[in-house]
């Protein structure tokens, strides 16, 4: 049994590649079809949506918390620190920001993959092929 056919059937997909389920989005018109970013139309773009919004606050918190804790509390974070003898803002701000950024990469990575075998989405697929067996050029250009 394949590792993707251990997901649950009754969820609905985005159309991406992996079961056969998920290629009705071909006969779907999406220029016809609203998009809002606020009320998404698959259970998957609710989910990513949800993963996205959440990276967002962490990223807000990570990037703003120190500058408005150094307008809230000057001494304490403008105090040197014992270990390295820096102001503690300018560590957070140095070490911290570029670090939370790494994280939060690895953490948004982990949690697409986890949605992608959720719903059964598969990004190893081969690309598309015409009748030769030749590779299409994806973007809709020429192979030359």
């Amino acid at each position: 049994m394949a590792e993707n056919d251990r997901r649950d059937p009754s969820i609905e997909t985005d159309g991406g590649t992996g079961t056969q389920s998920t290629h009705g989005h071909r006969e779907t018109d999406y220029l016809e079809r609203e998009v809002n970013l606020l009320r998404p139309s698959t259970p998957f773009m609710r989910d990513h949506l949800k993963v996205i919004w959440t990276g967002f606050v962490a990223w807000a918190l990570i990037v703003f918390g120190p500058v408005t804790l150094t307008a809230v509390a000057p001494d304490v974070m403008t105090a040197p620190m014992p270990v390295l003898g820096f102001p503690l803002h300018y560590f957070l701000v140095a070490i911290g920001a570029p670090g939370g950024a790494l994280l939060l990469s690895v953490w948004y990575a982990r949690k697409r993959d986890a949605l992608d075998a959720k719903y059964g989405i598969d990004h190893s697929a081969g690309t598309a092929q015409d009748e030769a067996g030749d590779a299409v050029a994806a973007d809709g250009g020429e192979r030359r």
